[in-house]
């Protein structure tokens, strides 16, 4: 049956929102798209901040899990877009964790996209516990994503592969590295798991970082040639070859400005999206949400280089990403820190260096060439730092593994947690992650339900990062919120 004549509104702009609104345009609905910043994209933007040819990602930057969801692998929409320029790109190494920076004995742990030749580089047999943990899962990789990147109250189609990962994940991190015997894939291990803003010792908190993981064998961690931007740019560009529009500095507060649309999705924090409907939220579904959590946040800051970092460890010299944080139980106490308000000394760190992947974010000029840098510390939600709390906080992590970085600085932007929510709106309190990522919120993620992206109220749907699967660039709570919203037309 076709959705023909029906009409949707999607709030906000993020990669959730358009996929939802490539899934209604796929079945004949007529598509608006409504973001209340200048231009669209959500997490998933870039841009020239400081320098003329040096491009920024102004949020989302390697992106583990785009290639490995379900969305891009739709030869209704991977091929197109693919076909309208995005493209992904890997550096020479996936990411490096560094796991000492003494200058007298440095230590590191690289991912590569083999899990094979992970393996090799780590001390003893670990390598071999590392192959085995992550080569089978890893060449099924696709399959787990069809599993995983969905509400975890569901009927599975591949339940003994569902059964055989989820053993796994849902262990605390901090057991699950207990498999390794060498620091170096201990911390390998728990860098990867920190991804989620969670306590590592908490149930659970190993799934994450295993998907991650298993994505990340099986595809990489590339980023996006021209910058995460064109995400957003190709997936428009596709809505409006479909018929679909797109409709940038306008902001939806009361459902009363989009109510002739037959479905409604709100790619929007819970806060938000309880305000947008008011008084029409159903009792049931305004008590769970108003129990929703948000989790830790970050301070971010975007630098010009100068050339390269000049880090002691070498293999970091070409890495994608690299991930500042020391031995596993440090990392495992800082993030505790942050989930407890308290602002770490060593905070987890990440580095983006999208520009060994792709060279056109650079800019040569006057003999030099100027390099665009991404980075930002785990820090408590609301953390209060200003721009150059955030600049020296940042900073001196770096300049740790990297002894004279501030000399190659030849400029910045920092954003504390406040600014990364004025620069997104779903990112309450600096959390990037659409709220925070503990076991309830994992299996209840906004509420418990079979049917997480009901809002209760009829033709109205959740399809942010706040709603199952969470977040991550993996489009899947749009697909997911979409195809919800079409059973229920019954066009589906």
């Amino acid at each position: 049956m076709s959705a023909s004549g029906r009409t949707a509104t999607v709030v906000g702009s993020g990669p959730n929102g358009l996929a939802a609104a490539l899934v209604l345009a796929e079945a004949g609905v007529s598509v608006t798209v409504v973001e209340a910043e200048d231009s669209p994209g959500g997490g998933v933007r870039s841009g020239e901040l400081m320098h003329r040819g040096v491009i920024h990602d102004l949020c989302s930057a390697a992106h583990p899990l785009a290639q490995v969801s379900p969305f891009l692998r739709d030869p209704r929409f991977g091929p197109s877009l693919r076909h309208r320029g995005l493209r992904f790109a890997p550096a020479p190494l996936d990411m490096v964790h560094i796991v000492s920076d003494d200058r007298a004995a440095v230590r590191s742990a690289a991912l590569h996209t083999s899990p094979a030749v992970t393996g090799e580089q780590l001390p003893g047999g670990d390598g071999r516990v590392w192959e085995a943990s992550f080569g089978a899962l890893s060449a099924r990789a696709d399959l787990i994503a069809d599993e995983f990147l969905g509400p975890v109250l569901h009927l599975p189609r591949h339940p003994l592969l569902l059964a055989g990962f989820g053993a796994g994940a849902a262990l605390p991190a901090s057991w699950s590295w207990c498999r390794w015997r060498s620091e170096e894939a201990r911390a390998l291990f728990a860098g990867i798991a920190a991804h989620a803003f969670t306590p590592l010792h908490l149930p659970a908190s190993s799934a994450p970082g295993t998907l991650l993981t298993v994505a990340g064998h099986r595809h990489g961690w590339p980023v996006v040639v021209g910058g995460s931007r064109r995400i957003a740019d190709t997936m428009v560009e596709e809505l409006q070859h479909r018929g679909g529009t797109t409709v940038t500095g306008s902001r939806v507060t009361d459902l009363s400005q989009v109510a002739d649309a037959d479905i409604v999705l709100l790619d929007t924090s819970v806060d938000a999206a309880a305000g947008i409907l008011g008084d029409r939220l159903p009792g049931r579904t305004a008590r769970a949400w108003s129990r929703f959590r948000h989790g830790p946040a970050v301070a971010k800051i975007d630098y010009v280089l100068d050339g390269d970092i000049p880090w002691t460890a070498p293999d970091a010299r070409c890495a994608g990403t690299v991930h500042l944080g020391g031995r596993a139980e440090e990392v495992a106490a800082a993030e505790k820190q942050c989930w407890a308000g308290t602002l770490p000394d060593r905070p987890f760190t990440l580095v983006g260096q999208q520009y060994l992947a792709d060279p056109s974010r650079s800019r040569t000029t006057g003999g030099r060439t100027l390099n665009p840098l991404w980075a930002y510390s785990h820090v408590p939600a609301g953390w209060d730092g200003d721009t150059r709390d955030t600049f020296e906080l940042v900073t001196a992590q770096i300049e740790r593994a990297a002894p004279g970085f501030r000399d190659c600085v030849v400029d910045w932007v920092a954003s504390p947690p406040s600014a990364v929510e004025e620069h997104n709106a779903n990112y309450v309190g600096g959390d990037i992650s659409g709220g925070a990522n503990d076991l309830l919120q994992l299996v209840a993620r906004p509420r418990l339900s079979p049917d997480p992206y009901s809002t209760g109220v009829p033709g109205v749907y959740l399809c942010s990062s706040s709603a199952a699967p969470g977040g991550g660039v993996h489009f899947m709570c749009g697909v997911r919120a979409a195809q919800r919203a079409l059973r229920d037309l019954g066009d589906l």
